[in-house]
């Protein structure tokens, strides 16, 4: 998941277009991670110390890790500690826009150290994926939300990150969130839930995009947008708050209630109470999670 909190990193700071960004994340899952990408990453070598040993492989019928020894950036114990380290993700997203030549690796050490620093990390966050460090991740995705989010929010944005992977896939990258208080609809599910708390959750894109969506989803093949594409969207909907649901009623001890997805008609949302749209980038197009919150009962 990292991937993608750097890719909307690299995306808001214009490092990257939107479209290098979708070709990379298709791109990432097929890569071997380079020695020389985990050294920068590691801070054992330097961006011109990579591009020299790489040059050097030119002429040198050796790897790189050899060379990097013989020239005394690594030692073997290095070597081996960055060939077992657990690799995060992202480093594969950089290494694959260095490879496409929209970053060289000066650009893609730069990148990485002002991501980690913007987003407090060090390398104890790669070894566990746990809860807590995705939350940490979110708490600084929204800080342009301008509050904290509470730890219903967290749990539910988290779950949501999760099932796009799951079910979707994780070629996607997150834009950062902003309040609204209108939406002018294209295709729009959406599904209260109430309880402890309400709130109202819409699901919006093209239909274009949403046949795409719903093949995915679905694992079949719908050549145009019809009442089963339709179903696709309100079922993922359904699944993902009710996991929602059944997480809150495990970790938290509260029970919450699903009203049944149905189709916004109009053409034009207007919301009374606090309330985020959310935009997600796939390769296929781009949806929106609209996320209108009420007060705690």
């Amino acid at each position: 998941m990292y991937a993608q909190f750097f890719g909307n990193y690299l995306l808001t700071r214009d490092i990257v277009t939107k479209e290098q960004l979708i070709t990379a994340l298709q791109k990432k899952d097929s890569q071997h991670m380079k020695l020389g990408t985990l050294a920068i990453h590691a801070g054992y070598m330097t961006a011109n110390e990579v591009d020299r040993i790489v040059i050097l492989q030119t002429h040198l019928d050796k790897r790189f890790g050899e060379i990097a020894i013989h020239e005394g950036y690594l030692t073997e114990s290095q070597v081996a500690e960055l060939l077992k380290k657990q690799k995060p993700d992202f480093l594969r997203l950089g290494q694959v826009l260095v490879e496409d030549g929209i970053l060289d690796n000066n650009q893609l050490q730069e990148a990485i150290i002002n991501y980690q620093s913007e987003s407090e990390f060090d390398d104890f966050i790669y070894s566990d994926e746990t809860r807590e460090i995705i939350s940490h991740l979110l708490e600084n995705f929204f800080v342009a939300t301008e509050r904290p989010l509470t730890r219903y929010e967290l749990a539910y944005f988290q779950l949501l990150f999760n099932n796009l992977v799951r079910f979707i896939g994780d070629d996607f990258t997150p834009v950062a969130p902003y309040r609204a208080k209108e939406y002018p609809t294209s295709y729009c599910v959406s599904q209260g839930v109430y309880g402890k708390f309400t709130m109202r959750i819409y699901l919006d894109m093209g239909e274009k995009t949403a046949v795409e969506f719903a093949c995915r989803y679905a694992r079949e093949i719908f050549p145009e947008f019809d009442e089963y594409v339709q179903a696709a969207l309100e079922d993922f909907l359904n699944l993902h708050n009710g996991l929602f649901t059944v997480n809150l009623s495990n970790d938290y001890s509260v029970e919450l209630q699903l009203t049944p997805p149905g189709v916004e008609t109009p053409e034009l949302l207007t919301f009374t109470s606090e309330t985020y749209l959310l935009p997600i980038v796939y390769p296929f197009g781009t949806f929106h999670f609209i996320i209108e919150m009420s007060a705690e009962e």
